[in-house]
């Protein structure tokens, strides 16, 4: 997990080396015929990759995007009305055969259906009309990393060809650089934080709720801690019920609008007694982990989600687990 976690860089690397032309074929073939609506089809990590891929997309280009239940297609075979719309496909291995069947379902129904899988000739290839290769290379680990942050730079940078965004294309070409820094950001205090925890929630808003989905999976998969994702605007909403003394939160607060909020949120948690831990960039004086700055602030999850990975793996350890075999877990997962 560590290894692949810190080779993140090589992958996004490779996509800046051989993707262009493909997403410049498909952000045409978008702005030549625009959907009014756009669906993301996908499940764990992935799943949290689409959450980043959407909040992008309404940011940016201004559609709506919807996760679509799969159980909708593939079950229930629901009349849905998708012509002319446009379905992503999100995967590591491309195989789960009701991931497949709804990317083919949607596009036999007149959606112009999109994949970004890392395995390289998978059935979701097949199933779809274009497909992105992550370019991540072989992942061993069972707990995805290098794949995850593959999958988020090449929405982001689908998404920049798509708006013709120059400013965001031109931060995507730093971001290999970046992530190599964010990897030796010195997160330690939160493996002795968490150590011995049993229960955690992670806290994020925006683009940066995708992290904090995906952050908490990983605390279930690699530390077996009963981790769980809230926006920010949700945990006074019912969870806050649960915060107590010392109970943990660990809270992403990247740049952006919605980081005042996160910050006000960790400082009420804090008078309440809760044991948090900060992340946000260094000219947050109150901050307790140091979240690295990209070229453009939309990029910045995907910087806190590799500072996080390595952490991740070292907490693992501290807690006498082995990150690279979680409990009941296989590396691909077949779901109908």
């Amino acid at each position: 997990m560590l290894e692949e976690a810190l080779s993140s860089y090589m992958a996004v690397d490779a996509q800046l080396q051989q993707l262009d032309p493909q997403m410049i074929e498909i952000a045409g073939r978008l702005n030549r015929q625009p959907p009014q609506v756009a669906m993301t089809v996908a499940r764990g990590s992935s799943d949290h990759a689409a959450s980043y891929f959407a909040y992008l997309t309404m940011q940016h280009v201004g559609i709506p995007v919807a996760s679509l239940p799969m159980s909708v297609v593939t079950m229930q075979q629901a009349p849905l009305k998708v012509s002319g719309q446009v379905a992503f496909g999100f995967s590591q291995s491309g195989q789960s055969p009701d991931l497949v069947n709804s990317l083919r379902l949607l596009r036999k129904r007149g959606a112009l259906s999109i994949s970004m899988v890392n395995v390289e000739n998978s059935p979701l290839e097949a199933a779809c009309e274009f497909s992105l290769p992550l370019c991540a290379g072989l992942e061993c680990s069972v707990a995805a990393t290098k794949s995850f942050i593959a999958t988020l730079s090449a929405s982001a940078r689908l998404i920049a060809h798509w708006k013709q965004d120059a400013e965001l294309l031109q931060a995507g070409l730093a971001l290999p650089a970046a992530l190599r820094e964010a990897a030796t950001q010195d997160w330690s205090l939160a493996v002795d934080v968490l150590r011995d925890c049993q229960r955690l929630m992670v806290i994020g808003r925006g683009a940066g709720f995708a992290i904090a989905q995906e952050a908490a999976l990983k605390l279930k998969e690699t530390s077996a801690i009963q981790a769980e994702a809230f926006s920010s605007a949700e945990v006074k909403h019912g969870p806050m019920a649960l915060i107590d003394d010392n109970y943990p939160l660990l809270v992403f607060a990247p740049r952006g609008a919605e980081q005042a909020g996160l910050l006000s949120l960790a400082a009420e948690m804090r008078q309440r007694g809760a044991r948090v831990l900060l992340a946000a960039p260094d000219d947050v004086s109150e901050r307790d982990l140091t979240l690295s700055r990209a070229e453009h602030p939309a990029l910045d999850p995907i910087l806190a989600i590799q500072s996080f990975y390595v952490m991740a793996a070292g907490l693992a350890v501290a807690r006498g687990m082995d990150p690279d075999q979680p409990r009941h877990l296989s590396k691909v997962t077949r779901t109908h």
